[in-house]
């Protein structure tokens, strides 16, 4: 697990050795049948949680729960972003929890030198992109960084608690503005738990595996604070990484050419997936005698993130397995596929955008009282 940290671009292979090395607890039998509705977790996709049972028992109980989570806004969102806003999304349907979306500019004009302006662009487009997926806006905040002194102050607190070579533990040898950039996360995934929002409560925060640092970071720093602040330490349910399109590396938007985005047109998606790396065999002769490997196909994947039908996606699977299923005509069936898919999005998140606007500027102002 040498590059497991939120900046690396590797793809994690080994989720089993991840689990154990840093304790993340496996859904099992009760959680898995309690959420059967959640394709991507009936699905495998998530592979793992911290205290998810504390969020379902209150939120189940009526007692109030918040999802936070958020984006880097350099970019359109891409499959990764897309899987944590339907996760997110779930749970503030399901269980009529409070939505909080930390748009992280300062992440952004740290770590990629982006000014605050087109971080700005960028994210009402992310945020329409979210309100288009289903988020109920009367039930979320959306907020810049940048404008959250909240969540400036509680990082400036928290930063009394750790040491360089603690984060240097967590995070590997990283610039100091990227240790910052953590401690303000953690104060970004602790702000529905200040008085401003309601106070103490459950909070689940629905990320890739790879955000895991951050959540241990949080966890550690509320239970430090458990007697001033009353803080909970947050739950967390984690998702696999998506694979790139050149079966490499995680999707992400450091290899545009290698990543889905939602606002990719039909060019776009035609380029992209018919040239695409597959699980297929080097001739068709040795795939209808061998089969294909679906497990570690990118294309495959698509399957996953964008059929709705169980059915569909073990038909295809059999198929490959099989070597009745050539890449050629997998490629065209998930182009068809994926293009209908974000054409109809791309209809609904144009309809969002002044929406968007709005919730971020009403979010900004939320966020800049600072009563702790």
């Amino acid at each position: 697990m040498k590059e497991f940290n939120p900046w690396a671009s590797s793809y994690i292979k080994d989720y089993d050795s991840l689990i154990t090395e840093f304790g993340i607890s496996r859904l099992n039998e009760r959680l898995l049948e309690k959420l059967s509705d959640n394709i991507y977790i009936r699905r495998g996709l998530v592979i793992g949680h911290r205290d998810l049972e504390l969020f379902l028992s209150h939120a189940e109980s009526g007692k109030t729960t918040s999802i936070i989570s958020g984006i880097k806004p350099t970019g359109a969102f891409h499959l990764g972003s897309r899987m944590t806003a339907y996760q997110m999304i779930y749970f503030q349907k399901k269980f009529k929890a409070s939505l909080f979306y930390s748009i992280a500019d300062l992440e952004a004009y740290m770590d990629n030198g982006q000014d605050f302006e087109t971080s700005k662009r960028v994210a009402i487009e992310n945020v329409a992109d979210m309100l288009a997926l289903g988020m109920d806006p009367k039930n979320s905040v959306v907020y810049m960084q940048s404008s959250a002194l909240l969540v400036s102050d509680l990082a400036f607190i928290f930063s009394d608690d750790v040491t360089v070579n603690m984060l240097r533990d967590i995070y590997g040898d990283r610039r100091f503005s990227l240790y910052l950039s953590a401690l303000i996360q953690s104060g970004d995934i602790l702000l529905p738990q200040t008085k401003n929002f309601g106070g103490p409560k459950p909070v689940l925060v629905p990320v890739g595996a790879d955000q895991d640092p951050h959540i241990r970071l949080s966890r550690d720093l509320a239970f430090k604070h458990r007697n001033d602040f009353g803080f909970l330490p947050p739950s967390a349910v984690y998702h696999k990484l998506i694979r790139s399109l050149s079966g490499n590396e995680k999707m992400s938007k450091r290899n545009p050419e290698s990543m889905i985005t939602l606002s990719d047109s039909r060019k776009d998606l035609e380029r992209k997936i018919l040239s695409a790396f597959t699980g297929g065999r080097s001739t068709v002769e040795e795939q209808r005698k061998l089969g294909g490997e679906p497990d570690k196909c990118p294309v495959f994947d698509l399957y996953l993130y964008f059929e709705d039908d169980d059915k569909e996606v073990e038909r295809v699977r059999a198929e490959c397995l099989g070597g009745k299923r050539l890449c050629g005509e997998c490629k065209q069936q998930a182009l068809a596929m994926v293009s209908s898919n974000l054409e109809n999005h791309q209809v609904k998140r144009a309809e969002m955008m002044d929406m968007a606007r709005d919730m971020i500027e009403r979010g900004n102002e939320l966020v800049k009282s600072r009563p702790l």
